[in-house]
């Protein structure tokens, strides 16, 4: 059944070439049939291909899969450079590409102790109360 060398159709529908943002985007309709679905990566180096550009400047999301299978349906945007990219594209998907670092996390227990710790206190002593406490005292 899942066979990951049958063929891919791609096709694009509403293609847009957007100025001000400085890319072009698109509706992305994927027909796979014989085969589960197709990863983004793959869909990226597709578009790449079809459009001539770079597979790092395509961007796919909102991927569904429509009932049945067999066949696919998600939005594409292909940015003209890196700089665009970095300045328009939400931080989560700047994360998801690769372009951006990922913040650390605290975790939930420690974030909601702190936030309770702040709410005790009105301005500048709310960022004093919001640090961990001293481990000496």
């Amino acid at each position: 059944m899942a066979d990951n060398s049958a063929p891919v159709t791609i096709r694009t529908r509403k293609f847009i070439t957007n100025r001000l943002l400085a890319r072009r985007q698109f509706i992305v309709d994927v027909l796979h049939p014989n085969r589960p679905n197709v990863s983004k990566a793959e869909l990226s180096e597709r578009l790449a291909a079809i459009y001539k550009t770079d597979k790092e400047r395509v961007v796919t999301f909102g991927l569904r899969t429509i009932f049945g299978g067999g066949r696919s349906t998600g939005f594409g945007l292909i940015y003209d450079d890196e700089a665009s990219q970095r300045k328009f594209e939400p931080k989560y998907r700047l994360i998801r590409s690769g372009l951006m670092e990922a913040p650390p996390k605290t975790n939930r227990k420690l974030r909601k102790e702190r936030k309770n710790r702040a709410k005790k206190f009105r301005g500048t002593k709310k960022v004093k109360a919001a640090e961990p406490p001293k481990k000496g005292k």
